[in-house]
């Protein structure tokens, strides 16, 4: 049996190795390590802060949603089903809540030097007060231990908002969710703290296997006709208003890619009857994606909410998983994007606009030195989403400022979101990015690139002020 070690976070983890760097980095995050969490941009359920009811256990709450974690156990030849994930057709899958944390930790040596281990050791050392890493050997008493805590008062959703000073906190629901938890916050002094999002993707993508239902459902909620162009328009612009009375401020797009159309009334018109009739091909069905982030742009310019896309990845690419278990499983790849091109319609009719705010995300490293950061040190509307989702790690963080800092400078940028399921995740997902914006800025100062007074003010600016103004774009 492997000797059990010690679980000890280095107060100086992720810093520079160097002398000189470590010690203006130490010096620059005991400046921030205290300011509020803004995440303005995730997927935690809203029900959790609405009913505030105790978590279950370990394992529905630290494994079975992160795709991150069952991704790593999937890629070794460990079923999903194996891990508690239902199938579709409800066909077996394992119930024995124990049997699975006792898998994750027989394995849990895969996840090193994974963004994963860094979040779930931070989990596990400040959140639960562990001090040994978990392994085989001691699988079991960590699983009770942490049921037992999340079984006390201080583990309720709404006091973990409360330890993890998280002042903000959006959660992303589709069009035609009634937003009900959303309404149950109301009144409870949470209701500008847990705040929704709204994404259109389910009514604006005609490859959705449901899109036509989803067209009479949205018909349904905002009393507009969505047979018609202009009475869809109309229908999103219903919804849109609806959202903003529930907290939102940003709408949210996951677009297959980032391409845009400015097409004529008239033209769209035509296509949208091509789409709604189904006899569009694939190229109109694109089409009608690309002009619907032009109108959503022109939505946003009205109303204020900020616009934020999420292009570039080619989702669910193992069929066999998706046909059995559904989206959202670990099988989305990262894919080439372009974004000169593809932004160009939109940004030739809203490009100057500086009232409309436009945040790009990419999974295509690429871009971020040959696209991005020349778009977004041009462009008023735009500005640049942090290193996401597979990039959202220490080095992918590193590449991302030193892609993009010379050409669009720090202020073209919204600081950090964590885009997460994850809920206990969180604090540790921003302590690492302070981390390593702390580190980038080191190395500037170290180097006499930077003065310390503007280090001191640039990193409060990345860790607190640049989201919360990035998202506080809607209008009353």
């Amino acid at each position: 049996m492997k000797q059990i070690q010690a679980l000890d976070l280095h107060p100086d983890r992720l810093f520079s190795a160097d002398p000189k760097q470590r010690e203006i980095s130490r010096a620059l995050y005991e400046s921030i390590s205290d300011v509020p969490i803004i995440s303005p941009h995730g997927h935690t359920d809203p029900s959790w802060f609405a009913d505030n009811k105790n978590f279950n256990n370990a394992t529905e709450l630290l494994i079975i949603p992160d795709h991150y974690v069952f991704r790593m156990l999937y890629s070794q030849g460990i079923g999903l089903e194996a891990l508690g994930i239902r199938r579709i057709d409800g066909g077996a899958s394992e119930t024995d809540h124990l049997k699975i944390w006792q898998i994750f930790a027989a394995n849990y040596h895969l996840f090193n030097a994974t963004p994963s281990r860094i979040w779930m050791d931070y989990v596990f050392s400040e959140v639960f007060g562990f001090t040994e890493t978990l392994c085989s050997a001691n699988a079991e008493q960590y699983y009770h231990s942490i049921n037992q805590q999340l079984a006390s008062a201080d583990f309720k959703p709404r006091a973990l908002l409360k330890k993890f000073n998280i002042e903000l906190l959006a959660t992303t629901e589709g069009a035609t969710d009634p937003l009900k938890h959303h309404a149950k916050l109301k009144g409870t002094g949470l209701e500008n703290t847990v705040i929704t999002t709204f994404r259109p993707d389910d009514v604006v993508d005609p490859d959705n296997p449901n899109f036509l239902n989803n067209l009479q459902t949205l018909a349904q909620l905002s009393g507009e006709s969505t047979d018609n162009w202009q009475g869809y328009l109309n229908a999103l612009k219903n919804r849109r208003e609806f959202f903003r009375a529930h907290g939102a401020t940003a709408t949210d797009h996951g677009h297959p890619s980032a391409k845009t159309a400015n097409l004529s009334s008239a033209d769209s018109e035509k296509l949208f009857n091509l789409v709604i009739q189904g006899t569009a091909n694939t190229e109109q069905r694109e089409l009608f994606r690309a002009q619907m982030l032009t109108e959503m742009a022109a939505m946003s310019l009205e109303d204020g909410m900020v616009m934020q896309l999420h292009p570039g990845c080619h989702r669910n690419h193992n069929v066999k998983v998706f046909e059995a278990f559904g989206p959202d499983k670990g099988c989305d790849i990262p894919v080439r994007t372009d974004f000169v091109a593809a932004l160009k319609p939109l940004l030739s009719r809203f490009g100057s606009e500086k009232d409309l705010r436009l945040i790009l995300f990419t999974l295509d490293e690429s871009t971020y030195a040959r696209e991005l950061a020349p778009l977004a040190g041009h462009y008023p509307c735009l500005k640049l989403g942090p290193a996401w989702w597979f990039h959202d790690s220490p080095e992918g963080m590193l590449r991302y400022r030193h892609n993009i800092t010379e050409t669009a400078g720090f202020y073209n940028t919204v600081g950090f979101n964590d885009d997460t399921r994850a809920f206990l995740s969180i604090p540790a997902r921003h302590d690492v990015a302070r981390r390593i914006d702390c580190r980038f800025l080191a190395q500037l100062v170290a180097e006499h690139r930077l003065s310390e007074s503007a280090a001191f003010e640039l990193i409060h600016d990345l860790s607190y002020r640049l989201a919360k103004e990035a998202y506080q774009k809607t209008r009353a």
